[in-house]
């Protein structure tokens, strides 16, 4: 079986970006900047928090536009990155209908997350989880 990230709760998120750290943690990184799940702020914190996260389109948009085929379809939906295939266009990140395609500006390359629920175990309440895909 196939697993995808999922948000399950929104509004138990508090802001702490643990998932961020953790996610750019896994691939060497201290700080949020090479994280490929964002949290911000939904208009202070009364209002709570947007996670942005790729949703595993079963037809992804940022596929779609990629000249290079940099992105290919990852079973259970999604997609995954050949950076070496990648020129650094940026469709991609235009093409995310919810804006889960982050930039990394140092390698001029997108982050998206590959749903492999390392950032799961980071978050003090639940706020994600990974779920089996047909």
């Amino acid at each position: 079986m196939y697993k995808r990230l999922v948000v399950v709760d929104p509004n138990m998120c508090v802001g702490c970006q643990l998932c961020m750290e953790a996610c750019s943690n896994r691939f060497g990184y201290v700080g949020p900047t090479k994280s490929a799940i964002y949290v911000r702020s939904a208009g202070g914190v009364e209002r709570g928090f947007v996670i942005i996260v790729c949703r595993a389109c079963k037809d992804p948009p940022c596929a779609r536009v990629c000249p290079t085929d940099a992105l290919s379809l990852r079973p259970g939906g999604g997609v995954i990155l050949s950076p070496g295939r990648c020129i650094g266009c940026g469709n991609c990140v235009s093409a995310c209908d919810i804006g889960a395609v982050m930039w990394d500006y140092d390698t001029m390359k997108p982050l998206i997350c590959t749903h492999c629920g390392y950032c799961v175990g980071f978050c003090p309440h639940n706020v994600l989880t990974l779920e089996e895909v047909a």
